[in-house]
């Protein structure tokens, strides 16, 4: 099917550029099932895209066009295809609001960004909303009753059940209502991103542009801003998301100059609660559900956003059996810390890629050696011309080894077994760990790996991760 994809992509580029991409580079995949590529020749670089829901193109499209007339920062679309599956859109670079504070200590210059995405913002809810047609807005035209209640019913099936938390089924939709309607009696006007998410949000010559929008629709305008700023991964210190709110109504009563703060942050609250359950919602589809690690680690960081809202914030309504459930999850065992989690953190891990010709890795610590995992297994790029002076650090390589191998379930096995050791040695005090993987070339599938391999760890966990392509670094040294 990427063949295809890559092929639908090629000839836009062809038709609008008039040249043959020199490079197609497949995207991580988020939380959507759209495909992303970019492709570039020379100085033109574009990003593709391949998504079956047309109506979804559409609405992105008619979006990004009408956001552009307004002077609001959004990709430009250069073309799209005739059955509207594929289109090509302005490349902005790699650069997202999330990198910069993922992880990262929150800097002045991290919280300009904020307070410039803030005003854009909302020009983008207020002047996005001026003249616009709601009636092109896909799946929904209204952040209503019934679209509110998409996001509560996927927090109690998606994430609450399968972690089965006990609930008295009547009471919880008694709660659903009273909620919605408190909700809905703030003016429905503006534009609503719906996901105004620092991921969402790309940096482009220190400005920020905002992307993923298609799922906007009219809307209050607390929403998306407690969905940036109380963004679960993105940890912003507590202190500066209220600077930064503080900013935020500024902004808008500048725009707004009768508008009544203290009603306005009153239904914040509500507005917040509702996305704290739609995120939990979505990571239990995407993580407890399907699978995707990434949502299952992210968890922990929304139910922190949780406990914090639970200790802080007292609705002018009762909700007592959605307090009940967010209860029983803050304290569910399965994201309470572990013992690897509250260790001192002294273990190094060594990561080799290797070739089996030169035979195995040395041990520096004395300890024996680690794990050693054959990646022979794998589909070999290095059987096809096109792929053998590359490595498994290239996108061409990269693309061939998760479309035309195993090489995802592989990992999964991987991933699974390392994390038994990580753990153990973390919550012991053990300081080295080796983990190993060998490929006949150690090019290609090796080197993939161990890169994989890295990412995962760093993501997970707080461990110095050192890495060696032990192949390349000799035939270089050798060349």
């Amino acid at each position: 099917m990427s063949d295809l994809y890559i092929s639908r992509l090629t000839n836009l580029f062809q038709q609008y550029f008039h040249l043959c991409p020199s490079n197609i580079e497949p995207l991580p995949q988020a939380g959507s099932d759209r495909r992303y590529y970019r492709l570039s020749h020379d100085n033109i670089r574009v990003i593709g895209a391949i998504n079956q829901d047309v109506l979804e193109n559409d609405t992105f499209i008619n979006l990004s066009r009408h956001f552009k007339s307004k002077g609001i920062a959004v990709p430009q679309v250069y073309i799209q295809s005739e059955d509207r599956i594929a289109y090509l859109q302005e490349d902005l670079g790699q650069v997202s609001l999330y990198s910069l504070v993922k992880d990262k200590p929150f800097t002045a210059e991290v919280e300009n960004l904020y307070k410039k995405t803030l005003a854009a913002l909302v020009r983008l809810q207020i002047d996005g909303a001026d003249n616009f047609n709601f009636t092109n807005c896909y799946p929904v035209q209204v952040f209503d009753r019934t679209s509110m209640f998409w996001d509560l019913n996927s927090f109690k099936y998606y994430f609450a059940r399968p972690l089965r938390i006990m609930f008295h089924e009547p009471s919880l939709q008694k709660d659903f209502h009273k909620l919605t309607d408190w909700l809905l009696k703030e003016p429905l006007q503006f534009f609503m991103m719906r996901d105004c998410q620092a991921r969402n949000v790309m940096i482009q010559n220190g400005e920020p542009v905002f992307i993923d929008f298609q799922g906007g629709r009219k809307g209050a305008m607390q929403y998306d801003v407690a969905s940036l700023l109380w963004q679960a991964g993105a940890q912003i210190p507590m202190n500066k998301r209220f600077e930064l709110f503080d900013y935020y109504m500024y902004l808008v009563q500048s725009r707004i100059p009768n508008l009544s703060r203290l009603a306005f942050t009153n239904r914040f609250h509500g507005y917040l609660l509702i996305r704290m359950l739609q995120v939990l919602g979505a990571y239990g589809f995407r993580g407890l559900i399907e699978g995707r690690s990434h949502f299952i680690e992210s968890i922990p960081l929304a139910l922190k956003n949780i406990d914090w809202f639970m200790k802080n914030v007292e609705l002018p309504i009762k909700l007592p059996e959605i307090y009940s459930i967010l209860e029983k999850l803050i304290q569910h065992p399965q994201f309470q810390p572990q013992p690897w989690q509250t260790a001192e953190k002294k273990l190094l891990v060594r990561i080799n890629s290797f070739s089996y010709k030169r035979g195995l890795p040395t041990d520096p610590t004395g300890n024996g050696g680690g794990f050693i995992f054959d990646c022979r297994g794998i589909l070999n790029p290095g059987r096809y011309e096109s792929y053998r002076s590359q490595t498994g650090k290239d996108s061409g390589v990269i693309q061939f080894l998760k479309t035309k191998s195993q090489v995802d379930t592989f990992l999964a096995g991987v991933f699974k077994t390392i994390d038994i050791n990580i753990q153990t040695y973390l919550a012991r005090g053990f300081e080295n760990l080796q983990i190993n993987f060998g490929c006949t070339g150690g090019q290609h599938r090796s080197v993939y790996c161990a890169e994989a391999t890295k990412n995962y760890i760093e993501r997970k966990y707080q461990v110095q991760v050192v890495l060696h392509h032990i192949e390349q670094e000799i035939t270089n040294k050798l060349s």
